[in-house]
């Protein structure tokens, strides 16, 4: 048995995705800050069947995310699936011209940093299984920056090169990587955007391996720019 990994596990998509790639026949890693959290949706994945532990460690805190990995490899079985999909902080939306180079530590070092530290703690083992799977989802400010939001703008347009990188570097390694992009928000009542399709379409990218950038949906249209 192989090891899906999502980190940023919470009760919305992480517990969605987790049942979904559970169902596949893969054990699951929830990766979150709260540990009694995590008891709470492995217990719940217990109940469907599927094997589930959590790892308590924090995006922004690289030591703990690698330990964390690194355990859940070790307890659970080679991590085949790495699922990247925390949810940023009210705080990294802040306005263009109220952002200040130290406004941006935070949102760099958790849309940068742990991608980065979470690729280089799985790397090893997708090599020696001869396959694997990097999944990174993103709202739609990855693709279209939005003044008001220019944390997590800068922040996922750096992951986005990382993650794309990463698919022109690994596909001959037989390791797919794919950014997922969600341009709203994920609704329990969204045709596309729900919990249980987003799940399925990260299922989806990870069979079928196919391109490296995909929509839930298509981004709205701009609003029209009338000049006077």
């Amino acid at each position: 048995m192989t090891t899906c990994a999502v980190v940023g596990a919470g009760p919305g998509l992480g517990l969605a995705a987790a049942r979904r790639f559970g169902a596949a026949g893969h054990a699951v890693a929830l990766i979150a800050r709260d540990a009694d959290h995590l008891e709470s949706l492995a217990g719940e994945l217990a109940r469907d069947g599927v094997e589930a532990r959590g790892y308590p460690a924090d995006v922004l805190d690289t030591g703990s995310l690698s330990a964390a990995l690194t355990a859940a490899a070790e307890e659970l079985g080679p991590i085949e699936i790495l699922q990247y999909s925390p949810v940023p902080r009210a705080d990294f939306m802040k306005p263009v011209l109220d952002t200040d180079a130290p406004d941006l530590d935070a949102p760099l070092a958790f849309s940068v940093k742990g991608p980065v530290t979470c690729v280089r703690a799985v790397l090893p083992g997708m090599r020696a299984l001869g396959r694997g799977t990097l999944l990174f989802v993103n709202g739609g400010t990855a693709v279209r920056p939005h003044p008001e939001r220019a944390g997590t703008s800068i922040a996922f347009a750096a992951e986005s090169a990382y993650a794309r990188m990463l698919h022109d570097t690994l596909a001959a390694e037989n390791i797919h990587a794919a950014q997922l992009i969600v341009p709203g928000a994920i609704r329990p009542d969204a045709e596309h955007s729900s919990p249980e399709a987003l799940a399925e379409r990260l299922h989806t990218l990870h069979t079928e391996r196919t391109g490296f950038r995909h929509y839930a949906e298509p981004m709205p249209d701009e609003p029209a720019v009338h000049q006077s």
